[in-house]
């Protein structure tokens, strides 16, 4: 087993583990690209590319698995869970090695997908059998209509899953569509497919049956229409645009589909906040993997009052971060991961400077590092007309505003086409409830940056706007992979006139049935 000791720097995984990861993948029938370690630019991997025929055979596999799968019982199916939770935490020094080195995240940001992963295969091992139960509804005539609510699953379900965070976002979505019957076909991002290939192999160690949950490799703009085109449900964590693109395919076919998509999300400081807890918790809302979070804050409104406390002291922090590549917890925030990121980053600071905005911190690329590597960034004196007010960077970069007010902080949160998350800050609980609701985000954390609703298994995320539509986690994050099916069956009298019986006689008698249940306040 590869350990933390054994690997210096993310720039390279043995071959003894990576080859057989590698032949996991439904692929090979297109050339294979190169990977390359975001903190030291060296080549990974060779890594195999689908061809049309490889997805078809994936797809045949995972349908056929799928058959046998879903007639199995649900406490089974969880115990798989229980067990693949079981391997991530004792063999998380071999996937924090692979989630570092493909991404270049720091140690300690690649071991919130440890915990995500442990956490939500424990809470859907918990609850699928609650969930999944058939239901016994009132029927239509009490006694005389028995009714069934059956949970059936889709069948194939296809997670489409981003580099950004591998591990949480291949595994954590893929299980609860397991536990509830379905087959997976991963597309994982070609960046970061080693990582989705782990978590294939130790589910299998676990105990999931073999081509039940299958991987194809590619670009999402080559073979993402061949995945999509023979799924029965998609999930898709990406990009606004894609998203919409997404939602056009699955439209045509009637299918559905859950997007969880970007976000320029606001941490808002009231007047009466612990400014030096807030200053301190902040850094990790806005600068966790490098900001490459969906969940991150990239806007700070701070109340007038506080205003000079908390940039002093946040600006502080932000100086202090450790910047490496090391593969373990001595670095504070990794690398970048593409070339196109450290683009994106410079181009909006770059510009920003350009149109009068200030840098309170950090600002440079830092080539001496690694090849992606950029400062944690403060800015202020960001305003409409610059690039970084409006878009999203999607890296370690923040715009800190000065407001007079709840309401105007509120109205400058809510600015925006975006609603996937927020923070608020106050030492009144009900005034950070009242303003949390005020704002238009998926998510809400009162005197927490994401972790704290992001984590909480038991209740679902998922954007407003364009950062998407349906959820995970919680109930919705497991039912969004089934169908429900209704049985009904009548007993003794027919839900028609007797015999004999008029047909305006039967609406009366209905007529003063359907008033006598209201006074009951029956459903």
């Amino acid at each position: 087993m590869t350990t933390a000791s054994q690997l210096a720097a993310a720039d390279a995984l043995p071959s003894s583990l990576v080859e057989p990861l590698l032949a996991r993948a439904v692929a090979g029938g297109a050339p294979a690209v190169e990977v390359f370690a975001p903190a030291t630019g060296r080549k990974l991997a060779n890594l195999p590319q689908s061809s049309v025929a490889d997805i078809e055979r994936a797809f045949a596999t995972a349908r056929a698995a799928q058959q046998e799968w879903a007639r199995r019982p649900i406490r089974e199916r969880a115990a798989v869970l229980r067990r693949f939770h079981d391997i991530v935490l004792a063999e998380q020094d071999t996937i924090l090695d692979i989630v570092q080195t493909e991404t270049g995240k720091s140690r300690a940001h690649a071991f919130d997908e440890v915990g995500d992963v442990a956490v939500n295969a424990r809470y859907y091992a918990q609850v699928a059998a609650k969930l999944l139960a058939t239901r016994k509804p009132r029927g239509v005539l009490p006694v005389l209509t028995q009714v069934d609510v059956r949970h059936r699953p889709k069948g194939v379900v296809a997670v489409i899953s981003p580099w950004n965070y591998p591990l949480a976002l291949a595994a954590s979505d893929a299980l609860p569509a397991l536990v509830a019957g379905n087959a997976v076909v991963a597309r994982p991002d070609n960046q970061t497919a080693i990582t989705a290939l782990w978590a294939i192999d130790a589910a299998e160690r676990a105990g999931l049956p073999k081509g039940l949950w299958q991987a194809v490799l590619g670009r999402g703009s080559v073979i993402g229409h061949e995945v999509i085109g023979r799924a029965d449900y998609v999930d898709y964590t990406g990009s606004s645009a894609t998203g919409r693109t997404i939602a056009q395919q699955a439209g045509e076919r009637l299918i559905g589909y859950s997007l969880e998509l970007g976000g320029k999300n606001p941490l808002v400081v009231l007047a009466d906040a612990d400014v030096s807890r807030a200053a301190k918790i902040a850094i990790r809302a806005c600068f966790a993997s490098a900001g490459q979070l969906c969940e991150s804050m990239e806007r700070i409104y701070v109340h007038d009052k506080v205003y000079d406390q908390f940039v002093s002291e946040f600006v502080e922090h932000v100086r202090g971060i450790a910047l490496g590549g090391g593969l373990n917890y001595d670095n504070d925030m990794g690398s970048l991961t593409f070339p196109r990121q450290l683009d994106t980053v410079r181009s909006h600071v770059d510009d920003a400077v350009a149109k009068g905005a200030t840098v309170l911190a950090g600002g440079k690329h830092r080539p001496d590092l690694g090849p992606y590597f950029y400062e944690p960034t403060v800015l202020s004196g960001v305003r409409p007309g610059m690039t970084v007010y409006r878009e999203e960077t999607f890296g370690p970069v923040v715009s800190i505003y000065r407001v007079g007010s709840d309401d105007e902080a509120v109205e400058q949160a809510n600015d925006t086409a975006y609603g996937l998350n927020a923070s608020v800050w106050t030492k009144d609980i009900g005034r950070g409830r009242e303003v949390a609701a005020r704002i238009n985000a998926g998510s809400v954390n009162v005197n927490e940056g994401f972790i704290a609703a992001w984590g909480s298994a038991d209740a679902p995320s998922g954007g407003l706007g364009i950062s998407g539509t349906g959820r995970r986690h919680g109930a919705e994050g497991l039912l969004k992979y089934i169908d429900t099916q209704t049985i009904a069956v009548q007993r003794m009298l027919p839900i028609a006139p007797l015999p004999g019986m008029s047909e305006e006689l039967w609406a009366k008698t209905m007529t003063l049935y359907f008033g006598v249940m209201k006074k009951l306040r029956q459903k």
